[in-house]
């Protein structure tokens, strides 16, 4: 598996971050891509000092042109892409009757449209090579559902049936499409919600321990592996149990 390249979009922090590094430890070279250009730095200088290469890909998710760049520019560096990670996430929270407009775009925009976009983009070298897997970062309540969020909910649920059809388009050519949905997970996202919120989210969590970005990381890793060639179309449930 040496000298697989996998591009990682949202890889500045959190599940990004570390998925960027545990890809990068199985032998990866990574493109990695966000807009907090400084601490992609910091992550590219880490990874090559450990002894992979890294592409830091300035890239705006929600603009074809800045994706057909950015893809483009991984093309030259690497000459190929193995793994897509599409991982890029917001949200702007908000009850549905009072949700404006621009925040349901904003969410849908980054989180659906821009895996589409990264996806339509690699697919031409990926069925070249007649080998890919690509990876969607869905979420536990793009299956369950959340109030209040019905910008995210819907891109995530979005992602999931994005992720099935690609799996039956593109299965001929030896490219899997899979998805993780994770569940309430240790970020700098959900590091800004009320302690009351989180401590409603435990009760229903029957491991009774959040998620760390690891967690989701090593499912990346496994789905991005030889090991899962056989797997497609699936949503991988990393949750604790608190959605069956």
């Amino acid at each position: 598996m040496s000298n697989r390249v996998a591009f990682v979009t949202g890889a500045s922090r959190g599940i990004g971050k570390v998925t960027s590094e545990l890809l990068s430890e199985a032998g990866h070279d990574v493109a990695i891509a966000s807009p907090e250009h400084d601490l992609l730095e910091e992550l590219a200088a880490a990874i090559q000092a450990a002894g992979r290469k890294a592409l830091v890909v300035d890239l705006d998710i929600t603009s074809a042109e800045s994706v057909k760049a950015g893809v483009e520019k991984t093309m030259q560096e690497f000459g190929r892409i193995d793994v897509l990670v599409n991982n890029a996430g917001i949200t702007r929270d908000g009850l549905a009757m009072r949700m404006k407009e621009s925040d349901w775009h904003a969410v849908l925009n980054v989180n659906l449209t821009g895996a589409f976009l990264m996806t339509q983009q690699v697919l031409p070298v990926m069925m070249k090579a007649r080998f890919g897997r690509i990876i969607n970062m869905a979420s536990v309540v793009g299956l369950a559902g959340n109030p209040g969020q019905a910008n995210y909910v819907a891109s995530k649920a979005g992602l999931i049936g994005l992720t099935k059809c690609l799996a039956q388009e593109l299965a001929s050519r030896n490219i899997t499409v899979n998805a993780v949905a994770p569940g309430f997970i240790e970020t700098d996202m959900t590091a800004r919600l009320p302690q009351e919120v989180k401590d409603r989210m435990m009760t229903s969590i029957p491991l009774k321990r959040f998620g760390q970005p690891r967690d989701i990381a090593l499912a990346v890793k496994f789905l991005a592996s030889d090991d899962a060639a056989y797997i497609t179309g699936h949503v991988l449930n990393v949750n604790g149990g608190m959605y069956m």
